[in-house]
Order: structure tokens, then C-alpha cells, then sequence
């Protein structure tokens, strides 16, 4: 395990993070936009898909050891990236690859990557188009014309496929993690297939005012209520194995399930101008995620993947989690002015260790002419922030997780130019709830983890970079590949 000792986190009231990499003051809109242009900059030094001669298929993806759902999730944080700085740096990079990842049915579902097409993987491309219609980002470069639907009608096309895949055959309902069945995984209804299912309802409702989507997210959450996905201190555990009729439930916890159902709940409390039931939910949850936050004594406030971060056991996918739960926890303050105070103290002390975390070499691409003498070149990310240093783990997650910690202090801060208030996009500024939501803490009954019984321990090593974790596969036919003790190392525990 890691040998070095932590460094004590400075008091959450200084303004400046130690290191000089990357330079944060978090009551300045420029120092947060220049460091949040530095993030940016270094996630598109992972990608080469707009190198001259790549194949159609490949523009928009990521290089290995990436998945197809990070490279969506990526591109829905460069739609941010835009919409809060103004840099239009990557927007015509961001425009082809949202095209070209679209399929034949305008879906997000091309065939070249039906190996690894989840309905998670594919929510994360639907969720940055509805960013961009959100934000009214471009359709399409000045100069090119485009024959493609709108950004809008591209979720909608996701949505109507989604719901179709909706599975009566167990369970009761939910869907499953993977769409097609050849799939390691396709017997797993997980939380952030109906996660990304719910946020797009949502998001759909309060965007276009339609109670079809209003039905559908409702339907979502009472049916990950009733399985026991949405835990009653509002938790949101990992999945369930259809074939056990979703009996047993995995206990493990992930941020970005958090996050997803977290900015769902947001959206329908606005779009129902603050009703106390979304109100109530959504209390739950935010107070939920407080197992993601101050993983030592010495660093209040800081986010961190609780289920593997500290052991260094988070694999590729794993790394990047925390970006999506600092996203939408930010996009939530804004639909729920309420929980904005204590996000904001969440989010600015994660911000400052992220800055500190992030001195390392960028990719050799990244070292051109330009910015080969600057801090640009030296502000390559690690994983863990709490260290308030760097840690030498750095991949396409963390700048991502970097980015997005520090970009969504411009939309609580209100500094974008993109006007919060948009056409059907309406921020409802009349709720006055009962009470503003405090910082949520971590506690020992929220941390549970783990599958229930053993019947629920399917796993595979994590193949993308063979660390001790282990990527859940949810499968029968790995019963025999690992014991559960190797393979978690004491993670997973009967619930």
C-alpha cells in the first residue's frame, strides 16, 4: 500500500492551493477559469481521434485503456467546459465527435461498438446532448451544414429506445446493465443503467415540460425504491442480479451513481416548483453522499472514491467517477438553491486538492511549442486529492475529475457567460424551502458495502491495468475465477 504519509490539509478558509502547478484561487473567476482551461487542455492531450486519417468510427473515442461511455462523459464536460468559460477552443472537435458517435438510428448505438454498448454507455452520450441542448450549444461547425437532428431530438430518439428495453421478465421492471446479451454483465441491473435512465426523464420533463418523461422518472424511482437500489438514508447501491429475481442486492457504493440520481431528483424538484416530496428525496440523497467526502481526519471536505481510492484499487472506469458526482452535484445547487451552501463548501475544498494533486507531465503530445516551458506541460493530475499532492496516477479520469471539480465552481459562482436561465430551461427561484441542507458527513451506516451473500460475488481481475481491484462482471461464468476475499481484499462483507 501506499507508503508515503498524508499531508495535512491547509483550513478550508484559505483561498490558494499550495502547489505551483496548478494555481487556484477560488474567489477569483479568472484563476478558476484559467486553471479549468488547464484541466481542459490536458484531457484533449488524451485524445487522438482528430488526427488527420482516422477512420469515422474512431473520431470521438478515446484510445485504450478507455471505454466508449468515458469518451461520451468527456465530451458532455467539454459542452460545460464552454458554456462556463467561454473558450470555444473545442468546439468543433466536441461537435464531431457527438456526430460521429451518433449510429445509423441517430441513438448513440453504433454497431462498432455493440461489444461494449451498455445502456449506462450509452446514457452518458445522451446526457452530453442534452447538455448541449441545454446549453444551446452549436449544432454543427460555421461552415458545414448539417443533415443530422437536433441535439433534443437525438435524447429523445435515446429515450424512446431506452423504454423499450424496460424488463417485465424480472424483477419487476428496471433495466439492465448491458443492452445485448452476449455481454458479460447482461443478468446485472445496475444503478447507473436506471440512473441515466432517470436523469434523462427528468431532465427531458423539465426541458420540454412533457408528463410521459414525468411518468418515467417516477417510474424509475419507485422501482429502484422498491428493489432497494435507493436505500432508505438515500444511498444508492450498485445493482441487483435479475437472475436471484433481484432479491440481494450489491451494497457498494459508487459516486457517480450518486451523482446521477442526485441531478434527476434536482431537476424534477425544480420542475415542480420545490414540491416536498422531490424535496425530501433529494435531501436524502445529498445527505447520502456524504461517504464520498473527508476520507481522513486531516481532509474535511474532500472528495474521494470510498470504495477503492484509498487502497489505490480503483481501476480505469473507477478513476473518473468522482467527476460525475462534482458535476451534478453542482448543476443540483443551482436547481436547488438550498443545497447550495453546502455544496459549495464540498466542491471548493475538493477543488483546492485537486489543484494541488495535479504537477505531473502531461502526455508527450501535450509538450508542443506552445506550452513545453509552462505549468500547462506540468500539470498532469494524480487520483488522490486528500493527499494535497501528487501521487503519480494520472490518466484521461482525473484530468477529467480535475476539470469538472473546478469548472462547476463557475456555475455556483454564476461566472459563465452562458445565462443560467435559457428557453425552457427555467430556474424555478420562487421555492423557499424550510430549511437550507448542511454539509453532509460521513457515517459508519453509510458506508455498507457489499454483496449480501456470496451468490451475488461475480468477479473478474480489472483488466484495463491489472491492479488489485476487480472489475464486477456480474456473470455466472466467473463464479470459479476468483474467491471473493482475493479478489476485494475485504471490501466486499455480507450486508
Amino acid at each position: 500500500m501506499w507508503g508515503l504519509k498524508h499531508l495535512v490539509l491547509i483550513s478550508t478558509t484559505c483561498i490558494v492551493a499550495l502547489t505551483r502547478a496548478v494555481e487556484l484561487d477560488v474567489n477569483s473567476d479568472v484563476s478558476i477559469r484559467d486553471a479549468s482551461a488547464t484541466y481542459a487542455y490536458g484531457v484533449l492531450t488524451y485524445y487522438t481521434g482528430n488526427l488527420t486519417g482516422t477512420p469515422v468510427e474512431l473520431i470521438g473515442m478515446f484510445p485504450q485503456p478507455y471505454y466508449w461511455w468515458e469518451a461520451g462523459a468527456t465530451w458532455g464536460a467539454l459542452v460545460d467546459y464552454w458554456a462556463y468559460t467561454g473558450d470555444p477552443s473545442y468546439i468543433n472537435t466536441t461537435i464531431q465527435a457527438l456526430i460521429a458517435q451518433l449510429g445509423p438510428e441517430n441513438n448513440y448505438m453504433p454497431p462498432a461498438r455493440n461489444a461494449e454498448l451498455g445502456n449506462d454507455d450509452q446514457a452518458f452520450w445522451a446526457l452530453a446532448a442534452m447538455t448541449a441542448a441545454e446549453y444551446s450549444f452549436p449544432a454543427s461547425p460555421p461552415d458545414v451544414g448539417s443533415t443530422y437532428p437536433s441535439y433534443l431530438d437525438i435524447v429523445r430518439n435515446v429515450f424512446d429506445g431506452m423504454i423499450t428495453r424496460w424488463d417485465l421478465s424480472s424483477c419487476a421492471g428496471g433495466l439492465k446493465w448491458q443492452i445485448f446479451e452476449a455481454n458479460a454483465g447482461y443478468h446485472y441491473k445496475s444503478a447507473i443503467a436506471n440512473g441515466g435512465l432517470f436523469q434523462i426523464s427528468a431532465r427531458l420533463a423539465r426541458y420540454t415540460g412533457n408528463a410521459t418523461y414525468v411518468e418515467w422518472a417516477e417510474r424509475v424511482w419507485g422501482w429502484c425504491e422498491r428493489i432497494g437500489l435507493i436505500g432508505r438514508g438515500g444511498e444508492i447501491f450498485d445493482g441487483s442480479d435479475d437472475l436471484l429475481n433481484c432479491t440481494e442486492l450489491n451494497h457498494l457504493q459508487w459516486s457517480y451513481n450518486a451523482g446521477a440520481f442526485l441531478y434527476g431528483a434536482a431537476n424534477l424538484y425544480n420542475y415542480t416548483n420545490g414540491s416536498s416530496v422531490w424535496q425530501t428525496r433529494l435531501s436524502g440523497l445529498l445527505t447520502a453522499t456524504g461517504v464520498f467526502f473527508t476520507p481522513e481526519e486531516n481532509a474535511t471536505d474532500v472528495l474521494f472514491e470510498q470504495a477503492c481510492e484509498t487502497r489505490g484499487e480503483c481501476n480505469t472506469d473507477q478513476l473518473a467517477f468522482k467527476a460525475f458526482l462534482a458535476r451534478w452535484m453542482a448543476k443540483s445547487a443551482v436547481l436547488a438553491p438550498y443545497t447550495a451552501p453546502a455544496i459549495m463548501t464540498l466542491l471548493t475544498t475538493s477543488a483546492l486538492g485537486a489543484a494541488a494533486a495535479c504537477s505531473g507531465p502531461l502526455p508527450p503530445a501535450a509538450n508542443d511549442p506552445a506550452t513545453a516551458n509552462s505549468t500547462v506541460a506540468s500539470s498532469a493530475c494524480g487520483s488522490r486529492w486528500y493527499t494535497r499532492s501528487y501521487d503519480g496516477v494520472t490518466g484521461l479520469g482525473q484530468q477529467l475529475a480535475a476539470l469538472e471539480v473546478t469548472q462547476a465552481l463557475l456555475l455556483l459562482r454564476r461566472a459563465g457567460p452562458v445565462p443560467i436561465t435559457l428557453p425552457n430551461v427555467v430556474i424555478a427561484t420562487d421555492v423557499v424551502p424550510t430549511t437550507t441542507l448542511g454539509v453532509p458527513h460521513r457515517t459508519a451506516t453509510g458506508e455498507a458495502s457489499g454483496p449480501t451473500n456470496a451468490a451475488m460475488g461475480r468477479f473478474a481481475l480489472g483488466e484495463e491495468e491489472g491492479v488489485l481491484g476487480c472489475r464486477i462482471l456480474w456473470t455466472r461464468a466467473f463464479d470459479d475465477l476468483l474467491d471473493d476475499e482475493a479478489c476485494f481484499q475485504g471490501i466486499w462483507v455480507a450486508g
